[in-house]
């Protein structure tokens, strides 16, 4: 069942990051544009964000199995048609698609596990499925880079097709159906257009910044958000559940996980290129570059599940996020003809080490905040607080730093801005910590 759990949401977390690397083939091969190349990463992000509460309702309602595995079939069929795509146009809208299979798989990993272990086994549980799914986040890269190195981007899309196979088999075979037997009866289909409407327009209106009828997205968009808001809140079955944020420590976790994983996207998104177009790596080199994000996760995040029960979130939910500052910090100096072992690898490996520390206490602790039947909604609105800070560092991040049009393609130019861009993501990783600091205090 963890296995099926793992690869599922790895495949969607893998999309997440594999896609970065190959950012740079995908626009010299489809003469793409740097707001183009925004929306290849946050078309995916955008339907995830907004729609994977309605995944996690509907597999509280209809049988969480049932939902993941007709998610994980979605996903793969998306997969393909990326794969296909012949223009930015087409491969946009093929990732548009592909989140909505993401957003209906995602929830329902973590939630099954939720529902099929004993309380006492949960963190360790949790701890292992953070850490395979975060090296599947984290290995992303370096298979990138080693598929564009042998083969075309468009495997990247078509590798998710055999293990999409493979997770429906398992899950057929292994895995237990789970629900919500008080899950509400009537869907809150007003309340899931309004929220995917208003990350629509925000995104629209950061990534086209200054263009026309960005405005007016901006202000549609925040209203829809509003509107969003009071009709949750005045709803007898919300898609939302907002009491669930009367909990401090849901509240504190989900806004540590804003700006951790804003600056997560953010970063991943600059780094990849920089190093291909600045320090003169090739595909695989870049993803190469990763591995310390894998080993370190691989070793070390159950441990750090079980630590985390023993000893509360606080520490490693204020610890974690500081290291992956500092590691942050060290990764801003990557230049020209950069070499590894010096100039990235100390970086990484500090990176590692703070998101290894602080990634199964927070899933953990999201979970521990919310009552057992709610398992897929807590799970549903973490996931969507992190894709949505991850959208929204993306889209906004490159107008910041004055990176337009295709200046990804001039070193000097990407070189300025990626500094200035890593810059704000260790801000925010230092604001996270501060925050589980300030807000976890006395939670066990």
């Amino acid at each position: 069942m963890v296995a099926a759990a793992v690869l599922g949401s790895g495949m969607a977390l893998l999309d997440g990051t594999v896609v970065n690397i190959a950012l740079r083939t995908i626009g010299d091969e489809l003469q793409a544009s740097i707001a183009e190349l925004q929306w290849v990463v946050n078309a995916y992000l955008l339907t995830l964000a907004s729609l994977i509460l309605v995944g996690g309702s509907l597999g509280d309602r209809f049988g969480r199995r049932a939902v993941f595995l007709v998610g994980v079939s979605w996903f793969a069929m998306a997969s393909a048609l990326c794969a296909l795509s012949q223009d930015p146009v087409q491969l946009i809208v093929a990732r548009l698609l592909q989140g909505i299979g993401g957003a209906l798989l995602t929830p329902g990993s973590l939630a099954m596990i939720q529902g099929s272990f004993r309380a006492s086994d949960r963190g360790k549980v949790i701890g292992r499925w953070a850490g395979l799914g975060g090296i599947a986040a984290a290995i992303g890269p370096l298979l990138g880079g080693w598929i564009l190195d042998v083969a075309s981007w468009r495997w990247i899309f078509w590798i998710n097709v055999p293990v999409a196979v493979v997770v429906i088999a398992i899950g057929l075979r292994h895995v237990p159906e789970t629900r919500d037997p008080e899950a509400a009866r009537r869907f809150d289909v007003l309340g899931a257009v309004l929220g995917a409407l208003g990350l629509a327009g925000v995104t629209y209106a950061l990534i086209e910044a200054g263009k026309a009828y960005a405005g007016l997205a901006a202000g549609m968009g925040g209203a829809a958000l509003l509107l969003f808001l009071a009709i949750e809140h005045r709803r007898h079955q919300p898609l939302m559940p907002l009491h669930l944020f009367g909990s401090r420590v849901f509240s504190v976790a989900n806004a540590m996980t804003v700006m951790v994983y804003g600056a997560l996207g953010a970063m991943t998104f600059f780094l990849v290129l920089q190093l291909q177009v600045t320090s003169g790596y090739s595909p695989l080199a870049a993803g190469l570059s990763t591995v310390p994000i894998t080993v370190v996760m691989l070793l070390f995040s159950s441990r750090a599940g079980d630590v985390a029960t023993r000893i509360g979130p606080r520490w490693p939910m204020t610890i974690g996020p500081l290291l992956c500052a500092g590691g942050v910090l060290l990764l801003r100096g990557v230049g020209p003809a950069e070499p590894y072992f010096t100039g990235v690898f100390p970086g990484m490996v500090l990176f590692s080490v703070g998101l290894t520390t602080l990634v199964a206490p927070l899933t953990t602790t999201v979970l521990a905040a919310a009552p057992d039947r709610l398992a897929g909604v807590a799970s549903g609105i973490n996931n969507a607080v992190a894709r949505t800070g991850s959208l929204l560092a993306v889209a906004a991040l490159p107008a910041v730093v004055g990176i337009n049009g295709a200046d990804y393609q001039d070193p000097s130019l990407f070189t300025r801005g990626y500094a200035e861009a890593l810059l704000v993501c260790a801000v925010l990783l230092t604001a996270g910590g501060v925050v589980s600091f300030l807000g976890l205090a006395r939670t066990r």
